[in-house]
């Protein structure tokens, strides 16, 4: 179990829906205070993502169109983890899928989860260094529409700081990634 915790002693389980790249489910509980209630949950693979470093110092972000928001995020590159698939693996595709950039040193950041009120999604957070472009550019999947976004620390700091939309995960992992920028 996570985090050194006891787990919650499940009563009842009930799949509410089985999305594309996640379930979705109700729990009866009782937690190990002994309170007992309904509590959904959304299931996920989890995700990685990428810091992407240019060796002029510069960060590749991605601006991106989130429906949930209805409208652009500034984000890092980042996708969801497939099945039996090691997270390392999945953000060396995509950081090359989405941002058409390929990189040659990579330290892993840490991990977090993104919002454990109602999900059990952890990030993977890694710092990719010696970026080199691809002859080609990237292929979006269909569903993805993006623009990649060349910014100093300093400039993705100020974005933060201004109330740009800028997505939690990347400002998790932009954080983890300072002590490493110039």
């Amino acid at each position: 179990m996570p985090l050194g915790q006891e787990p919650p002693q499940l009563l009842k389980q009930r799949l509410f829906y089985r999305g594309r790249k996640f379930d979705f489910d109700v729990n009866r509980l009782r937690l190990p205070n002994s309170v007992e209630g309904d509590w959904e949950c959304i299931r996920h693979p989890g995700g990685a993502l990428a810091v992407p470093v240019t060796p002029e110092g510069k960060l590749i972000l991605v601006r991106q169109y989130r429906f949930a928001v209805q409208g652009r995020l500034l984000e890092f590159p980042a996708g969801t983890i497939e099945v039996n698939e090691d997270p390392f693996e999945t953000i060396k595709r995509e950081i090359e899928e989405e941002t058409g950039y390929r990189a040659q040193t990579w330290k892993k950041l840490g991990e977090f989860f993104l919002a454990p009120g109602y999900s059990d999604e952890i990030i993977y957070a890694f710092l990719a260094q010696d970026l080199e472009r691809l002859d080609t550019p990237p292929s979006q999947d269909d569903d993805e529409d993006i623009e990649t976004v060349l910014m100093t620390p300093q400039e993705l700091e100020q974005a933060i700081l201004n109330g740009e939309p800028v997505d939690a995960k990347s400002i998790s992992s932009f954080f983890l990634a300072r002590p490493f920028l110039n």
